[in-house]
C-alpha cells in the first residue's frame, strides 16, 4: 500500500516535470545588478567647500557641533570617502548651545540656538533656563587647516576679503566672528587663500546668497544693501579661476528666491484676531481714530490708505511703506482746520490745547502708511513684535506731552504704530531682490557653463519645497515652517533633513557631469535618517 502510494507520487512527478519545457525552466525574473560606486573622472581625494551659513551647517540660527556633523559638505565628504576622498575638517563649535564669546562676554547678536517651544519657535533659553555658549573667539579656537570654509554671512565678496577673520577688525564689523575662529596664525588670510592652500582637487561654491538675504532679512531698510552687479560678477569669476586654475573640478549652486523660504511666508499679513482679549476691545476706538484719518485719505484720494479694524475677521497690519508719499503735513494741516479737532483730542483725556501737537503727531505717524495685503511679506520676526508696546516710541510721545496711558495706546506695533519697514518687504523691495537675483544666477550659471563645472539649481529646490514638496524616497519635504521638515526654526536654513536633500541633489549633479553614480549604485543618502529638529536638552 505504501509503495503504492510512492509509485503514484513519482509518477506525477514525471508528468509534472515532461510539462515544462526548457523555456520554461529560463523564466526566472532578471534581478537588475547594482554597479559598483565610482568617483568617474571626478578626484575627491582633497575636498574643500566654499560658501556661507548654507554650507557651514547652520541651522535654527547658530552654528553648533550636532548641526555641523549634518552639514552638507560633511555629508558630501562621508561619501565621497567611499571614493578616494581625503580626511574632511570642520571648525567645530565647543557645544550645542550656539552663540558666541568674545573673552567670556556673549557676543551681541549671536544668541543660542532656537527650539520647538510647542506652538512655534524660541530661544532656547525659554526652555531650559539661563545658558551661555562657550564657543569664544578669544579663547578657545580650534586649529586648522579647514576643508569646510562655510562662513555664516559672508557676501560673495568677503571669500575674497583680507582680514575678514582678523579679531582686531571685529569692533569696526569689517570681520566675522566665525572665520575669526579659522584664521589661526595667519588672521589677515582670505577665505579663497586658505581654501587653495590645501591644493584641493574638489570644491563646492555655494555663495552669494547673502548678497541678497541680508537686504531681506532687513526688511529692505537699506542697512545691509544688495551687494552691486559689478562687485558680484567679479567675485564669482575670481573664485571660479582660481579654484580652478590647478585643474580641480567642482560643483556651484545658485540663490533661491526669498519668496521660497518659509522666514518670509509664515507670518500672515492679517494676524490680528478680534477675539483676542488685548485686541478686540481696542478695535471700537481705533476704528474712531483711524476714521477721522481715512476721511483725509478718502478727501486726497488716497483710499488705499484707509484703515478698518473688522470685529468679526482678522484684520491686516498697518505698516509704513516709504514708497509711498508722504502726506505728513496734509494730514497735520487737516486735522488743525478742522474745528472739531480739540473736542476729539479731549475724549481722549488731553486737554484741547494738545490738539495741534497730536495733529502734528498723526501727521508724521501716519503719512506713509497702509494696511498691509497679501502682497506683502512679513519676516518671521516680526511675529514677536506685533502687538508689543514700543518703548521708544513711549518715551519720545511723552516727551511731547502726551501722559504715559496715552502715549502706550498710540505705540502699538502693527496696530496703533506702523511695523517698521525692517519687519515687512513691500512688492516693490521684492521686485528689487528678485530682479538681483536673476542677474546674480545668471552670473553664476555662465560661470559654472564656462568653466565645465557641475551645477545645482537651488533656486528651483527651494521654490519646489515651497509648492507641493520635494519627495525623496519614503519622504516629502515642504517649505511650511516646523512641519515641513526642510527648513529649520530659523525659516532660513535647512533641517539636517534639508541638508541631506541637498546633499543627494549635488551628488546628482555632480553625476551628471562627471560621470559618476552616486545615485546608481544606491549610494544617495536616505534623508529619513536625519532628524528635522534637535532636543533643547543637546548640549
Amino acid at each position: 500500500m505504501m509503495k503504492t502510494r510512492y509509485i503514484a507520487l513519482m509518477a506525477m512527478s514525471l508528468v509534472f516535470v515532461a510539462c515544462n519545457t526548457e523555456e520554461d525552466f529560463d523564466r526566472t525574473e532578471e534581478v537588475a545588478e547594482i554597479p559598483e560606486l565610482t568617483a568617474g573622472s571626478a578626484d575627491f581625494s582633497t575636498y574643500v567647500s566654499l560658501g556661507n551659513s548654507l554650507t557651514a551647517g547652520y541651522t535654527d540660527n547658530a552654528l553648533f557641533i550636532a548641526g555641523q556633523e549634518n552639514s552638507m559638505p560633511n555629508l558630501l565628504a562621508a561619501k565621497f570617502s567611499l571614493v578616494g576622498g581625503g580626511a574632511f575638517t570642520q571648525p567645530l563649535a565647543n557645544d550645542n548651545i550656539g552663540g558666541l564669546l568674545v573673552g567670556g562676554a556673549q557676543l551681541e547678536g549671536f544668541k543660542p540656538r532656537l527650539v520647538f517651544g510647542g506652538a512655534g519657535p524660541v530661544d532656547l533659553e525659554e526652555v531650559v533656563g539661563p545658558i551661555s555658549p562657550t564657543t569664544d573667539i578669544v579663547l578657545n579656537n580650534p586649529s586648522g587647516p579647514f576643508n569646510n570654509l562655510g562662513v555664516p554671512g559672508a557676501k560673495s565678496f568677503h571669500l575674497l576679503a583680507p582680514g575678514y577673520g582678523n579679531i582686531a577688525n571685529l569692533e569696526a564689523q569689517l570681520a566675522n566672528p566665525f572665520f575669526v575662529r579659522m584664521t589661526g596664525s595667519t588672521p589677515d588670510a582670505r577665505i579663497l587663500e586658505l581654501a587653495l592652500a590645501q591644493s584641493p582637487t574638489f570644491f563646492t561654491l555655494w555663495a552669494g546668497n547673502n548678497d541678497v538675504l541680508g537686504y531681506a532679512t532687513s526688511g529692505g531698510d537699506g542697512t545691509n544693501p544688495i551687494t552691486d552687479q559689478a562687485t558680484f560678477d567679479v567675485a564669482i569669476s575670481t573664485l571660479v579661476t582660481s579654484l580652478t586654475g590647478n585643474g580641480a573640478k567642482g560643483v556651484m549652486a545658485n540663490i533661491p528666491y526669498v519668496t521660497s523660504i518659509p522666514h518670509f511666508t509664515t507670518v500672515p499679513h492679517n494676524p490680528l484676531d478680534p477675539t483676542n482679549p488685548d485686541f478686540g476691545p481696542q478695535i471700537p476706538t481705533l476704528n474712531t481714530i483711524f476714521g477721522t484719518l481715512n476721511q483725509i485719505y478718502t478727501a486726497l484720494g488716497e483710499t488705499d490708505r484707509i484703515v478698518t479694524f473688522s470685529e468679526t475677521e482678522a484684520s491686516a497690519v498697518v505698516i509704513l511703506d516709504e514708497n509711498l508719499t508722504d502726506l505728513s503735513a496734509q494730514i497735520a494741516g487737516a486735522l488743525n482746520a478742522n474745528p472739531g479737532f480739540p473736542l476729539f483730542v479731549q475724549q481722549f483725556g488731553l486737554p484741547s490745547e494738545a490738539a495741534p501737537i497730536v495733529a502734528n503727531l498723526l501727521g508724521v505717524t501716519y503719512g506713509q502708511t497702509r494696511q498691509a495685503t497679501e502682497e506683502d511679506l512679513l519676516v518671521l520676526p516680526s511675529s514677536k513684535i506685533i502687538g508689543t508696546v514700543n518703548t521708544d516710541s513711549v518715551a519720545f510721545l511723552m516727551s511731547q506731552g502726551l501722559p504715559m496711558e496715552i502715549a502706550g495706546q498710540f505705540s502699538v506695533e502693527g496696530i496703533s504704530m506702523p511695523l517698521a519697514d525692517k519687519w515687512v518687504l513691500t512688492p516693490e523691495e521684492q521686485a528689487e531682490i528678485s530682479t538681483a537675483i536673476d542677474n546674480f544666477n545668471a552670473t553664476i550659471a555662465a560661470a559654472a557653463s564656462g568653466a565645465g563645472l557641475a551645477f545645482v539649481d537651488a533656486n528651483a529646490i527651494m521654490q519646489d519645497l515651497a509648492n507641493g514638496g520635494v519627495t525623496d524616497g519614503d519622504f516629502t519635504l515642504s517649505a511650511n515652517l516646523v512641519t515641513g521638515g526642510a527648513f529649520s526654526l530659523d525659516g532660513v536654513h535647512p533641517t539636517a533633513r534639508g541638508y541631506a536633500l541637498l546633499a543627494n541633489e549635488f551628488m546628482k549633479a555632480i553625476d551628471a557631469t562627471y560621470e559618476s553614480n552616486f545615485e546608481a549604485s544606491g549610494s544617495l543618502y536616505n534623508i529619513g535618517d536625519f532628524p528635522t529638529n534637535y532636543s533643547p536638552s543637546l548640549r
